[in-house]
């Protein structure tokens, strides 16, 4: 048996061990989320999208299925609802800034926020064996600057938990950095994104202006770049690496999301204040609050 053999039997039996996870439910200790639990899934109307929202609503999550077209999202969303599942659709294009921006205030708006962010949108021009650079533009775009933009719109509106807010970015094997196929073909510049002392997001985004700037004068093929699926391989090796990155920012943040002056300010103000007629209540950003 070939190593293209094995590979497939291997993939094959890993499939056959998922199906069977998921046939066994959630113990109740493992489920840490309920109705009240708000995932976003963008590109939700659609492929694989449309079945993390499926699955996500099944296991009894608010879910928000988003798409660029509004009428597909509310057609996507009513498939789901026919069957029983509760879920809302909304617009939003994560390549148009307000499209992004209203959104954020609609969610802040109905729902407080976030729990979990699922970045789905995205785009590939290149089937089969076709490999085509003529929309890298529009790709990296998208796949990589979408996550990104959305990513840092969100992460102010995540709710705070025990558990955590979670951020899931849908990429892919072709954006493998150190992958037997398809990956760059620098060296230097692969050691460089591997090595987290050096990763940076502005070394994804040299990399990416690079790549662009040689699909633009022609020179990409014989500068190491993905042969197949190029420009769709590199805006997912750019997606990894910011996710990444993302990880890295978060974990390094101090815990709270207000600032030390922020957080001091109604203790201050209630020290200050003229009279006692408060006792015993919680107060949080100058109000009362239920315990």
């Amino acid at each position: 048996m070939g190593n293209k053999e094995k590979a497939k039997e291997r993939r094959e039996k890993r499939m056959q061990e998922i199906s069977i996870l998921r046939t066994i439910p959630y113990s109740d200790d493992q489920r840490w989320w309920s109705k009240e639990t708000v995932a976003v899934v963008t590109g939700g109307n659609r492929g694989i999208g449309f079945e993390i929202c499926r699955q996500l609503a099944e296991h009894g999550l608010t879910v928000i299925l988003t798409s660029r077209d509004a009428s597909a999202g509310c057609e996507a969303a009513k498939v789901l609802q026919e069957s029983g599942l509760s879920l809302v659709s909304h617009q939003l294009d994560v390549l148009d800034s307000s499209s992004i921006c209203h959104f954020a205030d609609w969610l802040q708006k109905n729902y407080a926020g976030l729990d979990i962010l699922v970045n789905n949108a995205g785009v590939n021009f290149n089937l089969g064996f076709d490999n085509s650079v003529e929309n890298a533009h529009r790709v990296i775009k998208t796949n990589y600057y979408g996550i990104k933009i959305m990513t840092e719109t969100m992460i102010p509106l995540m709710k705070p938990s025990i558990k955590g807010a979670r951020i899931v970015n849908v990429s892919s094997r072709l954006g493998r950095l150190n992958g037997r196929r398809n990956r760059i073909g620098d060296v230097a510049l692969r050691e460089q994104l591997d090595d987290e002392e050096t990763l940076s997001e502005e070394l994804v985004d040299r990399t990416l202006s690079t790549f662009l700037q040689q699909v633009e004068d022609g020179t990409w093929t014989s500068n190491g770049w993905p042969q197949t699926f190029t420009d769709y391989s590199v805006s997912k090796l750019a997606v990894n690496a910011y996710t990444r990155l993302v990880a890295r920012k978060l974990l390094e943040q101090p815990e709270g999301n207000n600032t030390a002056e922020e957080g001091a300010d109604t203790g201050v103000w209630l020290a200050l204040l003229p009279d006692q007629a408060v006792s015993g209540k919680f107060f949080a950003e100058r109000r009362e609050i239920k315990f």
